[in-house]
């Protein structure tokens, strides 16, 4: 576990020293696109942080070949010799994209390489644990084809939740973090060093969204652009066929009897693997959801929209940290929720926890721009955003004489929804003295 917490530092570390000059980097070399009609922050603002974590994604994988015990997976597994290509590959598309804004199908062809040269490499699925059937073997076309699948969706859904600040890398982070704790406890619990590459994967990738998320919290200073949104998205997806393709459900011994019962009993440890968007299943929601909109309309699923989820919580009057904040939440829910069902599936508090938790994340979403107001005693204690504002006799004759109606008490006024990119709604549209809004 030491070793897992030096790389994921040091990946951490190497991404956050960076950013700041890729940002100057970034906006001596233009890439800095104009606000589009799409985009909720109202300033341009430099891209290409994708750089700065490719960079620690390096710094991380070489940190661990020189570590003693996660060198091993280096001289046992071509896996992370697979990543950094495949990584390689699709940072070079996205780097190429926020500076020169290519193709969407291009793009696409990218990410298929991409997926294709981690397959040629070895970082494929063998074969996955269906209920009632067992452990099916696939042949290398079918193999290949589900790879290339799960890469190329899982980078998308990650490129499409990429609209507000600190989402993404946060969304991600979160869902990395519920993986690393499985995939280190079917490494260290059972033994199976087949695991141990995709642990790896999942410490780097919390330490790439760790030390990009300081610079690109609200109001972020750069964006991390489709360099980063694909890059973090590819290496969760490597994660995931790492250990769902190459971990053989047998090895754990976890039942008795046949084969077919002892998988049958093992699906909602799989669950979570087998199909990785359930661990992302807001970003894959919010795909799928885009792709079905935009057909719908007679648009090409690639054709940007303000339609994402992201989108419709600031439409209905949640500020931009709000909005981020009850993402991460649900996010947060769903991936360690499926962990822990996945590790004890027979309780039932882990299910009631869910629902609960489920009911609480549902109040946060209808209260829209809720705050909440102190009492008059506890006002020195508290930030001035939860004071009641104090009104002078004259400022209230002011106003009265300049409208000619009698002036409202501002605690009783009604709070109506305002649509996102209009002025005067807090966070991310709001044109006050937060110059940098996204």
């Amino acid at each position: 576990m030491r070793e897992y917490l030096l790389t994921l530092c040091i990946t951490a570390a190497v991404t956050y020293l960076l950013t700041g000059p890729v940002r100057k980097f970034a906006i001596v070399a233009g890439a800095m696109p104009e606000i589009r009609a799409r985009d909720v922050h109202r300033e341009p603002t430099p891209r290409l942080g994708g750089i700065a974590m490719f960079f620690g994604l390096c710094a991380g994988l070489l940190v661990a070949d020189h570590l003693t015990n996660l060198s091993e997976v280096f001289e046992k597994s071509n896996e992370p010799r697979a990543l950094l290509s495949g990584a390689a590959l699709i940072w070079l598309i996205g780097v190429l994209d926020d500076k020169f804004e290519i193709d969407a199908l291009i793009k696409l062809g990218g990410q298929m390489i991409a997926a294709g040269v981690m397959v040629v490499q070895g970082l494929t699925i063998l074969w996955i644990p269906l209920p009632g059937v067992g452990t099916v073997a696939l042949t290398q076309w079918q193999g290949t084809l589900l790879t290339v699948a799960l890469v190329v969706i899982t980078i998308n859904a990650v490129n499409f939740v990429d609209g507000l600040d600190g989402l993404a890398a946060g969304m991600v982070c979160i869902a990395a973090a519920a993986f690393f704790m499985y995939a280190y406890r079917i490494w260290y619990s059972y033994g199976i060093e087949a695991a141990a590459p995709a642990s790896l994967f999942a410490a780097i990738l919390m330490g790439m969204c760790l030390g990009f998320l300081p610079h690109n919290m609200h109001p972020a200073r750069i964006f991390m652009g489709d360099s980063g949104s694909m890059l973090i998205g590819l290496v969760l997806a490597a994660g995931a066929i790492s250990v769902t393709g190459q971990v053989d459900p047998d090895l754990m011994n976890l039942f008795t009897g046949s084969e077919r019962n002892a998988v049958h009993q093992m699906v909602p440890v799989y669950i979570p693997l087998v199909m990785p968007l359930t661990i992302i299943a807001i970003p894959a929601a919010d795909l799928i959801l885009a792709i079905v909109r935009r057909t719908w309309r007679g648009q090409s699923p690639f054709a940007a929209d303000r339609g994402h989820l992201h989108h419709r919580l600031l439409e209905i009057g949640h500020s931009h940290s709000r909005a981020v904040l009850i993402m991460y939440f649900f996010s947060a829910l769903i991936a360690f929720g499926a962990l822990g069902y996945s590790v004890n599936a027979a309780s039932m508090w882990i299910v009631l926890g869910v629902v609960a938790l489920s009911a609480i994340g549902l109040v946060l979403l209808l209260l829209p721009r809720f705050t909440p107001r102190a009492p008059r005693w506890a006002e020195r204690f508290v930030p001035p955003r939860y004071r009641r504002r104090r009104r002078t006799a004259a400022g209230v004759v002011a106003q009265e004489a300049a409208t000619g109606a009698p002036a409202a008490d501002e605690d009783a006024e009604e709070r109506v929804p305002v649509a996102a990119g209009v002025s005067g709604v807090n966070g991310a549209t709001a044109v006050g003295s937060r110059s940098r809004t996204r």
